[in-house]
């Protein structure tokens, strides 16, 4: 027989070594699903081991997660085609004309961006490469300028189809057609925030980001032959997104017709060729590999820790505390923010997820003001995703900061990018805060679509 460690001790042993090993640099899958073992070893015997291959098999043979190969493939299809070049292209010429019209044709290229695009690091590349310097060229404020585009980058983790939304499906055991839709209305919101941030801040001060000159303007008609340009891309997602969300297909399905209409589209525009298919696949095998992996290392990891008790340790300690159910959701949410800054997202929704859903079941839909059981676990589902965007931007380790780095300017510092971040960071603070305080913001369209 094992050790006998008390759930205390474990709690600190377990997270403070998978701390240490991160902050080592160790990668993620291999840290949670190498320490799972060690510790299974020293609590257990030999049999101890059996559950690894029972934590993974079902996440292997989970037919929901076929979906995410089939929308990252999608989306490095149309970005190798070129589509998202082009689109960005139509919307700040359509857009050129506005005060800080064109670092608001960025937000609202990446919101349609992100409902192409379920991964965020394409968003935020990309943008930095085309629209940065066509920003700076027009004497932008930088700080607007790559603000906006983190920002809007970050919009793929909320706007369906986003990954992160089919993988918290499946590990709470949720739809992924109403974690979409519930989705919709927060991702639009926060962009709407945005869009509006930029503008009214380029009315007050038209030096941040001053219009396109009018000679460089172009008129209503070629506006519309532009528009008609997008027709395809913009088709397809309408397709995909509307049998999601009228039920006609399962999210799986629809990414099957997301990825062949993809390939249509690229042999649309004359992009297709073996060598955009390559890189396409190749591209779709790294991210896929990388986040299963992920799951199956922060599963077997998780599994022990519920096994070992660690479920009802967190819930009495939140308990507690004292505080009602608003006070857990709350210290809920400031965890989630506090290990967006130094985890990845597959991670803490692994990690945190299996703990957090059973705690806020057992709160009870009333104690929030919902009608249902169902509305709740929704609710927290979606504010989990809206909290996860600011991971992306939250210094030290957001991941967009470091995506804009790679592709900014080597003149601007580093903490010029994290300043840039700060002013969206509140916004999504607020959207978040906005989410919480009106549940029906994210439960109106599911219930309505779904009855």
């Amino acid at each position: 027989m094992g050790l006998e460690i008390g759930i205390e001790w474990l709690t600190l042993i377990m997270f403070g070594s998978l701390l240490v090993l991160l902050m080592a640099g160790l990668p993620l899958a291999f840290v949670t699903g190498g320490l799972a073992c060690v510790f299974l070893f020293i609590l257990g015997d030999e049999r101890a081991l059996n559950i690894v291959p029972s934590r993974i098999f079902p996440l292997m043979t989970n037919y929901q997660l076929s979906a995410i190969p089939l929308f990252i493939f999608m989306a490095s299809m149309l970005e190798r085609a070129g589509i998202i070049n082009e689109m960005f292209d139509v919307i700040y010429k359509v857009l050129g004309g506005v005060k800080g019209g064109l670092a608001a044709a960025t937000i609202i290229a990446s919101t349609v961006l992100a409902a192409m695009v379920g991964v965020i690091g394409a968003a935020v590349v990309t943008m930095g490469i085309i629209a940065l310097p066509a920003m700076l060229k027009r004497s932008y404020d930088p700080k607007i300028a790559m603000g906006s585009i983190m920002a809007g980058g970050t919009l793929g983790i909320l706007i369906p189809p986003s990954i992160l939304a089919i993988i918290y499906a499946v590990v709470a055991e949720q739809s992924v057609g109403e974690l979409f839709i519930g989705a919709v209305i927060p991702g639009l919101l926060l962009s709407g925030l945005y869009v509006l941030y930029v503008i009214l801040s380029c009315t007050i001060n038209p030096k941040k980001g001053p219009p396109i000159p009018v000679e460089e303007r172009i008129s209503f008609k070629e506006k519309v032959r532009l528009m008609s340009n997008m027709s395809a891309p913009i088709a397809l997602i309408v397709i995909v997104l509307g049998v999601i969300f009228t039920g006609v297909a399962t999210p799986v399905e629809a990414a099957g017709i997301g990825t062949f209409g993809a390939i249509i589209v690229a042999a649309i525009h004359r992009n297709l060729d073996w060598q955009t298919l390559r890189e396409a696949s190749l591209t779709t095998l790294k991210a896929s590999a990388m986040v299963i992996w992920i799951m199956f290392g922060a599963t077997i990891f998780v599994g022990l820790y519920v096994l070992e008790g660690g479920q009802q340790f967190v819930q009495g300690a939140l308990q507690a505390t004292g505080l009602g159910p608003w006070g857990i959701l709350i210290i809920m949410q400031i965890v989630l923010i506090v290990l967006g800054m130094f985890l990845d997202w597959v991670g803490i929704l692994l990690l945190c997820v299996p703990i957090f859903v059973p705690i806020i079941k057992a709160l009870g839909a009333a104690s929030f003001g919902l009608d249902n059981p169902d509305d709740l676990v929704l609710w927290f589902g979606v504010l989990y995703l809206v909290n996860m965007q600011m991971s992306f931007l939250s210094p030290p380790f957001g991941y967009a900061l470091f995506y804009l780095r790679g592709v900014a300017p080597a003149e601007i510092p580093m903490t010029d990018i994290f300043k840039s971040a700060l002013p969206f960071l509140g916004l999504q603070v607020l959207g978040l805060v906005l989410c919480m305080l009106f549940p029906n913001l994210i439960t109106w369209l599911p219930n309505l679509v779904y009855g």
